[in-house]
């Protein structure tokens, strides 16, 4: 089984991990900042970008499980994130297809950063075609000698040697900027519509 950690607006190769089956997303796991949890990459103008969304810290918040951590609203970061999300992609091809279903994220306030991944994880599936529940576990998965724990990871373009290769598709500034893998999904999905199920499981270990 791959245990992995649960992501904010996850990256290709997570996608491809959990699309690959038998794993668990781990909550109970203690929250790790500066990572995939409540950061992902897209792809601006003036390239990689990183979005990070703000959590209440205090106290031993370094010790406290991800299904603990609440978000922090004293600063507009959903607002400063969906208008750098506009501005990358809004002469993608498929913006306006998908625009409308992720721009509610960014209006309303959840306490918990674990249920506002997931739920955004959720629509990511549903748009990839995927149903059903995800497999979470609110406990700590402790790893048996033959589970593949990838919760180390950070799961972000900035990661070098990728467990699986990032599909490559037809970026927004391919003509000035290199091919860069392992961005959020929500370039894939603003660069190549529905075909982005396709290009994802074509990426999945054979």
């Amino acid at each position: 089984m791959k245990i992995l950690p649960l992501t904010y607006l996850g990256n290709t190769e997570w996608f491809a991990q959990l699309l690959g089956g038998d794993c668990v997303i781990d909550l109970g796991e203690n929250y790790v900042k500066q990572s995939c949890r409540n950061r992902c990459e897209i792809y601006s103008a003036n390239g990689v970008m990183p979005l990070t969304g703000n959590v209440v810290k205090g106290g031993s918040y370094k010790k406290k499980p991800m299904r603990d951590m609440r978000i922090d609203y004293s600063k507009r970061w959903q607002h400063q994130h969906w208008v750098s999300i506009c501005s990358a992609y809004k002469k993608s091809p498929y913006f306006d297809h998908y625009a409308e279903r992720f721009a509610p994220f960014y209006e309303k306030q959840y306490e918990f950063l674990a249920d506002y991944n997931l739920e955004l994880t959720s629509l990511m599936l549903s748009l990839l075609g995927v149903n059903g529940e995800l497999p979470v576990s609110e406990k700590y998965m402790h790893p048996s000698e033959s589970d593949i724990d990838l919760r180390g990871r950070l799961f972000l373009a900035s990661e070098s040697a990728p467990l699986t290769p990032s599909p490559e598709y037809f970026q927004v500034f391919a003509e000035r900027q290199p091919f860069v893998g392992g961005l959020s999904m929500l370039d894939l999905f603003f660069c190549e519509g529905r075909e982005a199920t396709n290009l994802l499981k074509n990426s999945l270990p054979r």
